[in-house]
């Protein structure tokens, strides 16, 4: 059996992440993580948990630590095993703010404008627009390029920021000398997950969201409140499936015959949402619980999950020294 490191020497490097918000949902479980399994035995994969893009934003200092545990079980409850990949938590290695100044010094403010992210980011935390938020892709190009990454997975709303990444290297490349890939983007299949209230992304700070964790009680909770096709306000309303959330996440968690039932059930109102929501409820606890199950067993050995963090950024340290010896050769910075 080929252990995580001897098919690291063989395999094209790969790199994501995700920040530390705490317990994973379902959004992040079918928007990245379930395409980062396909990816397991064919990429040298490291994953970051990102906290530094997590502090661009308002957040409580004495939570960030119980949050960056939950996210790394969550990730290895989920088959993101350390035995497969690299895990690690993106503060632990040092390199990354000294590589994302430098790439600072080659961006023109031009590009940072034309990012969309910081403009939708910036309308929702108008309290605290700050540098930060501001050269956050900077900084996602300095966590992809510090490991030579090849190839990167993201979703549509990630796919500028790994444009300006290729054209940092570029840029660097021309100036100093052929060093960086130019990462191509492995743009996931996997769909934006809306979150319950039908309106805007899952998400803890929308509170809208189905936890990984989550007991099957609280699924159905949550389900049970949880917004459909505004039309069927009566039980004998017929309704439309492609302006109902919950039937997308059937689509997501529901076979195709159960599918084809809810369909056909909405449209005629031969069936209730609330008989809809049960089935969704249980295709959704059926796919969780033996995450939920080990979730909660990493709980009660958090060394183990602490330690695949430390191994992690000890690998990831070594790269990213060996980066900037010869980033900054090239720049001809530090004294000899």
């Amino acid at each position: 059996m080929t252990t995580a490191v001897e098919h690291s020497k063989i395999a094209t490097r790969l790199l994501s992440g995700i920040q530390p918000s705490g317990v994973l949902h379902i959004g992040n479980y079918l928007g990245a993580i379930k395409n980062w399994l396909t990816l397991l035995d064919d990429y040298d994969c490291i994953f970051s948990i990102v906290d530094y893009h997590a502090i661009s934003v308002d957040y409580e200092a004495d939570e960030m630590q119980s949050k960056i545990f939950d996210v790394a079980r969550g990730f290895i409850a989920s088959g993101i095993s350390p035995d497969r990949c690299t895990l690690f938590v993106q503060s632990d290695v040092p390199e990354h703010t000294e590589l994302s100044w430098i790439f600072g010094t080659l961006t023109p403010l031009g590009m940072l404008d034309r990012m969309t992210q910081f403009k939708e980011k910036s309308a929702r935390h108008k309290l605290n627009i700050n540098a930060g938020l501001y050269c956050y892709p900077i900084l996602q190009a300095a966590d992809i390029l510090l490991y030579k990454a090849e190839a990167v997975p993201v979703g549509e709303d990630q796919s500028q920021h790994l444009e300006l990444t290729r054209e940092i290297a570029r840029r660097f490349n021309a100036r100093f000398g052929a060093m960086f890939p130019e990462p191509r983007t492995l743009l996931s299949e996997a769909p934006r997950v809306m979150g319950l209230d039908g309106k805007t992304k899952m998400s803890k700070t929308n509170d809208n969201y189905i936890a990984l964790c989550d007991s099957s009680d609280t699924i159905w909770k949550k389900l049970s409140v949880a917004v459909t096709d505004p039309a069927r306000k009566r039980r004998t309303d017929p309704g439309d499936p492609k302006k109902c959330n919950i039937f997308s996440l059937h689509r997501l968690f529901s076979t195709q015959e159960e599918q084809a039932w809810s369909d056909q059930g909405c449209r005629t109102a031969g069936i209730g949402c609330i008989d809809c929501k049960k089935v969704l409820a249980t295709n959704i606890d059926a796919e969780l619980e033996p995450i939920r199950e080990k979730w909660h067993d990493f709980g009660k050995r958090p060394d183990e999950v602490r330690d695949a963090l430390r191994l992690g950024a000890g690998r990831c340290r070594t790269i990213a020294a060996e980066t900037m010896t010869e980033v900054r050769d090239r720049m001809g910075l530090g004294a000899r």
